[in-house]
């Protein structure tokens, strides 16, 4: 080794580089020193670890903006599926929900999983175990995340919902309106959060989260005293990002108020966008032109966007099935899945299940999970995430010349009966994913809303990162792909910087060395099925994916080849004021 010859911790050697920035491909090396990018390029030396990537795609690592990983994160380092789909950090605390702040109480804290598993679908027996409660305010959550070993790294946001409870107890629980000094004490809160490195706030106004008492959510029917008053805390401190999701029923009116907040505040509001039915989308492209004219204004409001539509998914092991409201079904309903299985696949049983009538309830969702085949599909072992009308249960019958019904019980059992089906709830009118590929494209958006982490028992969206390269840029056949400098820019850089992460998102010298090596030919995502890995034995869909032969995180492999190499480079990050900027930088918290 020459004297002048720079030593390395790692070089990635020959590989196809797609820096994240959206500027066209090369073929170069990337060298790595104490967890950095300090070279790009014709990069010459020596190195301690070489990857040959001849041949592979060396991207950023993704960062993923919308999960709700605030209770897994405190006992699974991996924060699994994440890191099998190439997710080098994640941020939660979406939504309003979360665990912090919340009362040394056993009542309180199984108030706050009972939020958790109504609203997002996590088993509360799982966080029940799986929680240590180590924490009563926000700061003392951050700290106890902190003092975990972990793979990825993690960013909080500080929830409404645990805010609002924590204040207001049993009247902050039945939306009753707050007063002047409960809006000081959130304030409060949300101050000593933001303080203690929380990325930002976030609150929910859609009737979607409900309990199971059939309340919406704390915090849902806020007003605009409280919503304005907690958020100048942000313009106060000069940090944090305000986030939301809402249903929009009167999007002028609530779209005014977010754009008076980030005006006063000069702070970024993030929010979710989506769509239910056709008739809706004019609402999706007024409100996309409102955000542009905003901007004019001195607005920053980001739509989130979905690269897929609104979905569930269905399995006899699963929450949902379309037979799940059949009296003949519900005796089965509580068993255990092997003996359910062998009861169902007795012809009787099967009979009296198939033949009974579709229990409508007049319930737009509910109807259409027990009847509407015309828009259910067999998620089949190469799964098509946009799928024809022709290949719709309903269509599949007509042809096999069978009921819709005995269609979808009989696919049901196939792989052991863990075969799942698909359906779009929302924004698949037109059979066809063009909507979703346009409120990408805009560019206004952040692709966001994959709820890593949450719908447990419906849905595996943490594998969009991996389905946005091996399908929206490289299989699709049905209407317009992106580049892959296209899609990499879109869960890299643009995510990092719609969260303040100024970190990481690019492949250039000075960023954190969180990286993918893929191979594009074997990019692919598996059939989701439901296993038992959580705390309790709760039970989870999960999607595995092939293709990723390495995950670095600050310079170390976290995954090769699908497996966990045991290395613990993640932690905590925790946003901190720039200057007179409110994009937050963040910090990573030192072991």
């Amino acid at each position: 080794l020459l004297e002048d010859s720079p030593l390395y911790d790692l070089l990635i050697c020959d590989g196809k580089i797609v820096d994240g920035s959206g500027q066209p491909a090369f073929v170069g090396n990337i060298a790595v020193l104490d967890g950095r990018i300090v070279a790009v390029g014709d990069v010459q030396g020596e190195a301690r670890k070489v990857i040959d990537a001849r041949g592979l795609v060396v991207a950023p690592g993704w960062v993923d903006t919308h999960s709700h990983m605030d209770g897994q994160a405190t006992w699974d380092p991996y924060c699994s599926p994440a890191s099998n789909h190439g997710i080098t950090t994640l941020v939660m605390g979406n939504c309003g929900v979360g665990f912090a702040p919340c009362k040394p109480d056993d009542a309180e804290r199984q108030r706050m999983i009972e939020v958790m598993e109504d609203v997002e679908d996590i088993p509360g027996a799982a966080l029940a175990e799986g929680i240590t409660w180590e924490w009563e305010t926000f700061p003392e959550y951050l700290d106890a995340l902190d003092r975990m070993p972990r793979a990825i790294d993690i960013g909080a946001q500080v929830p409404h919902c645990a805010v609002r409870t924590y204040v207001m107890g049993e009247r902050g629980v039945r939306n009753e309106p707050a007063t002047a000094d409960d809006v000081a004490r959130m304030a409060s809160i949300v101050r000593e959060g933001l303080a203690a490195g929380a990325v930002g706030f976030t609150t929910s106004r859609t009737q979607l989260h409900t309990t199971r008492n059939g309340e919406v959510m704390p915090g849902t029917y806020a007003d605009a005293d409280e919503l304005l008053g907690i958020g100048r805390v942000i313009g106060e401190t000069g940090q944090g990002i305000y986030g939301l999701v809402s249903d929009f029923s009167n999007w002028e009116e609530e779209m005014a108020w977010m754009k008076r907040l980030s005006i006063e505040n000069d702070c970024q509001v993030n929010f979710v966008l989506f769509y239910r039915s056709e008739a809706d989308w004019p609402r999706v492209q007024q409100q996309l032109q409102y955000v542009k004219d905003a901007r004019a204004e001195g607005a920053r409001l980001i739509p989130h966007v979905g690269a897929r539509p609104v979905n569930i998914l269905m399995g006899w092991e699963g929450t949902v099935n379309p037979f799940m409201f059949h009296q003949n079904y519900a005796p089965l309903a509580g068993l255990a899945p092997e003996e359910r299985l062998a009861r169902l696949r007795d012809p009787a049983v099967r009979r009296a299940i198939v033949d009974e009538t579709p229990p409508h309830m007049g319930h737009d969702i509910m109807d259409k999970i027990v009847d509407g085949f015309d828009n259910i599909y067999v998620l089949a072992e190469n799964p098509d995430y946009e799928p024809a009308g022709e290949d719709s249960i309903q269509h599949l019958a007509e042809r096999a010349g069978v009921t819709p019904a005995e269609y979808a019980y009989d696919a049901l059992l196939e792989n052991d009966g863990k075969r799942m089906l698909y359906c779009p709830l929302f924004g698949y009118d037109m059979r066809s994913l063009d909507r979703q590929l346009e409120m990408l494209a805009d560019e206004s958006s952040v692709i966001s809303l994959a709820d890593t982490g949450a719908h447990c028992g419906v849905l595996s969206d943490a594998s969009i990162p991996t389905w946005l390269l091996s399908y929206l840029v490289r299989d699709r056949q049905r209407g317009a792909r992106f580049s892959l400098e296209q899609a990499v820019r879109m869960h890299t850089l643009e995510t990092a910087r719609c969260m303040g992460l100024t970190d990481r998102g690019t492949l250039e010298a000075g960023m954190k060395a969180d990286i993918n090596v893929i191979d594009l030919d074997q990019l692919a995502i598996a059939s989701p099925q439901v296993i038992y890995d959580l705390p309790a034995g709760g039970r989870r869909v999960y999607q595995g994916a092939t293709g990723y032969r390495y995950t670095l995180v600050s310079g170390e492999v976290i995954m090769q080849d699908g497996a966990p190499t045991g290395a613990l480079p993640g932690r905590l990050v925790r946003a901190c004021k720039q200057g007179d900027s409110h994009l937050s930088l963040i910090h990573i918290s030192e072991p």
